[in-house]
Parts: structure tokens; sequence; C-alpha cells
């Protein structure tokens, strides 16, 4: 006789079930690689040399040529994908159906599922208050799995590594070229609303060498404030207090400018660095927005990293 399986694998499968049925797809199988070799896809003529494959000869360049020319192929591997999921302070914060870090931890399991296939393998890294910690690449269900099972993170307490760091962290961690997903509200400690947001820099070169989407999420407190009187607001991350009142509708209309500034600003950071871009709300349900997200990419196809000597 079996116990009544844990919160976390009762998490585990309504996940499972929820990406099976409405998001799969979004990165199942092999993936192009970015040196040619043994693949099926075309990626350029060259002129034919004895010894080669004679079945790639492109009959029409040989005719019009007058040499015979074969067709390379891009070689195909197994998919690496590593998920950086921001558990900061300012991320323990929700006002609707959850708070983002529930949200970002869910989409992060999400891809785990997505990206499960023979040979790939996806790692972790998890960066809070109590540092940037990195969990060794596994098959995307366990990593899924364990994703499921997360002690919840710091409420409060300075964020230890902050979001560019942790983008340079995973650059060294991410050797071979795939697929980075980072996960946070790309809020950053200061405040600033306005670019160059210092995880710019690291960003691109990320995206020099990998695939890279970058989830962001959010909550509809933060894009607008509720008038609801004399409020104190209180930031997580410093703890510093403020007092101030709803109810002047110029604070508020001051309060929502800044907001969209600052979702215009990091649409275009992210946009600038050549990463894809999707955002993820507390008051929506994610699988909608990442199913919405998945059917644009198969329309157009992801950029290919540039490639760096």
């Amino acid at each position: 006789m079996t116990g009544a399986p844990s919160p976390g694998a009762r998490r585990f499968r309504r996940l499972e079930l929820t990406v099976r049925r409405r998001v799969d797809g979004l990165l199942q199988g092999d993936v192009d690689g970015d040196a040619l070799g043994p693949g099926t896809d075309p990626e350029e003529l060259t002129p034919y040399r004895p010894g080669g494959d004679v079945r790639r000869i492109d009959w029409n360049v040989t005719a019009r040529t007058g040499s015979a020319h074969v067709w390379r192929t891009r070689a195909q591997h197994e998919l690496d994908t590593w998920v950086l999921v921001d558990r900061s302070p300012s991320m323990a914060f929700g006002t609707a159906l959850t708070e983002k870090v529930d949200v970002a931890q869910e989409v992060a399991a999400a891809v785990g599922l997505l990206t499960a296939g023979p040979g790939n393998r996806v790692g972790v890294g998890l960066a809070d208050a109590a540092g940037l910690h990195w969990l060794p690449p596994r098959p995307g269900l366990a990593a899924a799995a364990l994703l499921t099972r997360l002690e919840p993170a710091a409420r409060a307490g300075d964020a230890a590594v902050p979001l560019a760091d942790a983008l340079r962290g995973l650059g060294v961690r991410a050797r071979r070229r795939g697929l980075c997903v980072v996960v946070s509200d790309l809020v950053v400690p200061d405040g600033r609303v306005e670019r160059p947001f210092d995880w710019e820099e690291p960003l691109r070169r990320l995206t020099a060498r990998h695939d890279v989407i970058v989830v962001e999420v959010d909550d509809p407190r933060e894009r607008e404030l509720p008038d609801v009187g004399e409020v104190v607001l209180v930031d997580p991350e410093t703890g510093a207090q403020r007092e101030i009142s709803t109810s002047d509708p110029e604070l508020r209309l001051a309060y929502a400018v800044a907001a969209a500034r600052h979702r215009d600003q990091t649409a275009a950071a992210v946009r600038a660095a050549r990463a894809e871009h999707v955002r993820v709300g507390t008051d929506e349900d994610w699988a909608t927005a990442l199913a919405r997200f998945v059917r644009q990419r198969r329309r157009t196809p992801a950029r290919r990293p540039r490639r760096t000597r």
C-alpha cells in the first residue's frame, strides 16, 4: 500500500498535464547544429571532390557551372538547455493569482518538459538572496520535477547576485551552443526604468553563442497603483519603507507612466540583445502566454546566434 503523493509530486503531475495538453512542441527533438557535418538540412554548396557523397550532387548547379557541386549539410545534435531562474526577494510578490517566483518556477519547469528528448539535458541556475546556485544538467523530466519541489525562496534581503552577474555565470556554465532561458522580472535594485541596464551587455554576449529566450514576469500592481488611500510600501530587497497616498491621481499617473516606460525599455533592451522575449503575469494563465509565444515562434524562426571567433 502506498501513501498519498507529496505536494511536489502533485504539482509536477498538474504541470505535466498542462504542458502536454496546451504547449507541447516548443523545442522537441534534435536541433540544428552550428558546425557543418552529418545532418539533413542543406547548408551550403561546395565543389565536388573525389570520394564525396554523389547523392548530394546538385545537378542544376552542376549544369549551370559546368563542374560538379554538392550540398553540405548542417550538423544536428542533442539540445543543451540552461534555465536561469530569478528568485530574488523582488520576485516574492503577487497580488493576483500567485506570486512572481511561483510563475517563474512553473515556466522553468515547463521548459524542462518541452525540451525533453533523447540525449537532451537541462541545467538550472537559481539566483536568490543566498547567492547563485547551479544544479547540474539532467534529463528534462528530472529537471522539471526538481523545479516543482524547490524550497521557498527568501522573501526579504539583498539580491546577493545581480542579474548581470548571474548572466555572466550562465555564459561560463553553458559551454556548448544550445538554448538559454532567463526567467526574471528584470527589476534592478536601484529602480532604474530606462536603459542602459547593467544586464544588457552580458545578455548580448550570451546571444552571440546561444539561442536565448527571456521570460519577463510581472504583476498588475507593478503596472499601476490602485486607489486604496494611505499605504506603506516596503522594498523587499533593502527593507526601505515609504508612506504614500494612492488617492493622489498625479502620483498614480506618474507611477503608471514610469511602469510603462520600464516595460518599453526592457523590451527594447532584450530586442537589441537579439534575444526572444515573452511576458507572463501573475494575473493570467502563464500556459496561455507561453502557448501564444510558441505559435509565434513556429511562424517566425528564431534568430541564429551570431558566430564568434
